[in-house]
């Protein structure tokens, strides 16, 4: 090891160790230090972290905020370890709205505050400002965390208010807001419309708009992050007769959608987007309806054809199928809800 030049352990070695190991290196010198903080190494490394074995759950609950890794073989959560929110808090008060390579977008419930956290790192960022930038309201606004060409991290607000839209873009490197124009379907503007989170695959953001009642309109909105221009396009074309929701997973930088439609039986189907068009994947056989309060937001399906769901209480449980298995496993690096997040652990930093 003493032969070899520092870049190579740098950049070849330490680029593949966990991110808290990457912290305690810093310490060993100052040349260390100043290369471990390095944007080059923080990326390499980042980039070398997004594997399925990195992969932890948080969860959160009115006292404790806990970090747990997830065991694949049998859909189960590993030893817990304790988390120390950073920031001050109230109990109940942490809503997590969308994450991104360790970053998570969280909201204050009590102040409507935005931040960016890294909990794996522990540093924070507030992004509201005394011009009324960077506050979140939920039912109202969407929320997309993303990374553009130039590797700056942004947050995309679409914020409604009073039956006005505006679309804001919050910018980590100059650490500011801007407005940007959306020009959309003025009934989009309607709190009967419902946004979700911002899903972010390829180079863009999709957000799924949905009308609240059954029979309602359904599109997902597009977001080009470096042209930073929008588009419509259709939802998958699936049965209007029930309650439909569509939940957005990125796979392998693929997007996918989990839309499930019906009242007294559900049916849940796979879909994946190739350019602006639905390809149905698979189908589940229809399954008994899901206690609202027991709503699962899809997190990982797996080889033998069931998929692995979590509740927003943060509970496993299975869909099984009887269809054809997979060829492989793959893990999905989206969920999003108010008591729990799936993220991998980085160095990442929320500020420059």
């Amino acid at each position: 090891m003493a032969d070899l030049p520092t870049h190579t352990i740098v950049f070849e070695i330490l680029t593949r160790l966990p991110a808290k190991d990457v912290g305690r290196s810093k310490s060993v010198c100052k040349q260390w230090y100043a290369l471990l903080s390095t944007q080059d190494f923080v990326k390499i490394h980042c980039s070398r972290s997004v594997v399925s074995s990195n992969q932890r759950v948080l969860l959160i609950d009115d006292l404790t905020c806990s970090v747990r890794p997830i065991i694949s073989n049998n859909n189960d959560y590993g030893p817990s370890s304790t988390v120390t929110f950073p920031f001050h808090h109230q109990n109940n008060d942490v809503s997590i709205l969308s994450h991104l390579n360790g970053l998570l977008c969280v909201c204050l419930n009590h102040t409507y505050e935005l931040l960016l956290w890294n909990p794996t790192t522990t540093a924070f960022k507030r992004l509201s400002t005394p011009d009324s930038h960077g506050f979140y309201i939920n039912n109202l606004d969407a929320i997309g965390l993303y990374v553009d060409a130039d590797d700056d991290y942004k947050v995309l607000h679409i914020r409604r208010r009073s039956g006005v839209l505006g679309v804001y873009v919050y910018s980590r490197e100059v650490d500011s807001w801007r407005n940007i124009p959306f020009i959309t379907r003025q009934e989009y503007l309607s709190p009967h419309f419902n946004w979700s989170a911002g899903t972010f695959c390829g180079g863009t953001l999709y957000f799924t708009v949905c009308e609240c009642w059954i029979g309602g309109t359904n599109v997902v909105i597009c977001f080009d992050v470096n042209s930073e221009q929008f588009k419509e396009i259709s939802f998958p074309p699936v049965p209007s007769n029930g309650m439909v929701q569509g939940v957005l997973v990125n796979v392998k930088n693929v997007l996918h959608m989990f839309a499930s439609t019906g009242m007294f039986e559900m049916t849940i189907d796979l879909w994946t987007l190739q350019g602006d068009y639905w390809i149905k994947v698979l189908s589940c056989p229809p399954i008994p309806p899901i206690s609202l309060s027991l709503w699962c937001d899809i997190t990982h399906y797996v080889t033998n054809g069931n998929w692995f769901v979590m509740t927003k209480l943060g509970k496993f449980f299975t869909i099984e199928m009887d269809m054809k298995p997979f060829e492989c496993f793959y893990l999905v690096s989206w969920f999003r809800g108010f008591k729990g997040a799936v993220f991998v652990q980085t160095i990442v930093s929320p500020s420059i």
